[in-house]
């Protein structure tokens, strides 16, 4: 993939902040980011990511140093550069991979795409965004051959991705961060929910409020999340007594999932909870099982294991997993811009450990 260089100062690494920091203002005071005036220390905190001591430190370093001039109450005012702006060797472009249109994407994903526009645009980023059915199949190789060949940015941020998608990412050593859970063995820079250990929760609290015949709707495919979901949920049953776990894997469409209730309601041993995986999912088999006269939670119980705002204007309050969006969306804007400026990310493999939100439906 090739490379380019980017006029904006380095995000600081997290050992000797200060120290990082200064190095981070005094590269872009040397390359001409900023002219005759510093932006206000709210602003650069949100650019270097940092917090306003650090910051606050940082500059009186440079003060020091004889780069800044402070009079009074007035912005901070550039003394001194020693080289000019650096030349870039090509465009500076940031690229966003997803599977579907953007105008059905979750809200947390939409509040993601629009701090990084935001963040990496003020950096001197163009993001482009791409959506590439093809190359989401379970045999992607071919189109995602075809796709990077002809789009070499400077770095990417997928958003999900099946097990043969992400083994072709990391075999091609494409710059990239995913938006996802990684694949047990891949070592790809990635942030998503810890859904083993929320999931693993789901089950234990379950099980304590009297359910032993448990389903867990999920859509059909290899994502990480999923993946992870079904073992933390296993994990957590296999060492109760007297459960039943189902695993109901529909294709995605409301006839299918809606044909799967009505299966597993049939029997004498019909679950008597749902957890289910995805907010328009959710919403589906609550309001299925209400048509079908079930009382909600008097006869069944329903969870969700994501949230959206959407199950805010539920009756009933729909209990569910969360995440704090302001938080991960800040991650995954600083990950993909470090990997931007220095070509690899100091992110490995990072989980967010969501809270329970409860409300009327378990």
């Amino acid at each position: 993939m090739k490379k380019t260089t980017s006029t904006a100062p380095k995000l600081p690494q997290r050992q000797s902040l200060v120290a990082q920091t200064v190095d981070s203002l005094r590269e872009g005071l040397q390359s001409c980011h900023w002219q005759g005036f510093l932006p206000g220390e709210r602003e650069l905190c949100e650019e270097l990511q940092v917090s306003r001591r650090t910051l606050r430190a940082a500059l009186e370093d440079l003060q020091r140093e004889g780069w800044l001039e402070v009079s009074g109450r007035q912005r901070r005012k550039i003394k001194q550069t020693t080289q000019a702006p650096r030349k870039t060797s090509g465009p500076k472009i940031v690229g966003v991979l997803s599977s579907a249109s953007f105008l059905g994407m979750p809200a947390h994903v939409a509040y993601v795409m629009d701090m990084l526009r935001s963040k990496l645009t003020a950096a001197g980023y163009e993001v482009r965004i791409h959506v590439q059915p093809a190359c989401y199949t379970p045999s992607p190789s071919r189109a995602l051959e075809k796709f990077f060949a002809e789009h070499l940015y400077t770095a990417w941020l997928v958003l999900s991705a099946q097990v043969p998608m992400q083994r072709w990412l990391v075999e091609h050593r494409v710059p990239c961060f995913l938006m996802g859970s990684a694949a047990k063995g891949l070592v790809l820079p990635s942030l998503d929910t810890d859904f083993h250990a929320a999931c693993h929760h789901a089950g234990t609290m379950l099980w304590r409020k009297g359910h032993r015949r448990i389903a867990f709707v999920v859509p059909k495919g290899q994502y990480g999340g999923d993946i992870a979901s079904e073992e933390g949920l296993n994990e957590a049953l296999l060492s109760l007594p007297g459960t039943q776990l189902r695993i109901l894997r529909h294709d995605g469409t409301t006839s299918h999932l809606c044909r799967l209730l009505d299966e597993v309601m049939r029997g004498s041993d019909a679950p008597t909870a749902y957890f289910v995986a995805r907010p328009p999912f959710v919403i589906t088999t609550l309001m299925h099982l209400m048509r079908r006269g079930k009382r909600i939670p008097q006869d069944v119980a329903v969870l969700s294991r994501d949230n959206d705002p959407t199950l805010d204007s539920t009756s009933p309050s729909v209990c569910r997993y969360g995440i704090e969006s302001k938080q991960f969306a800040s991650r995954i804007v600083q990950a993909v811009r470090q990997l931007a400026e220095n070509g690899s990310s100091s992110v490995s493999s990072m989980r967010l450990m969501p809270a329970y939100m409860p409300g009327e439906t378990v």
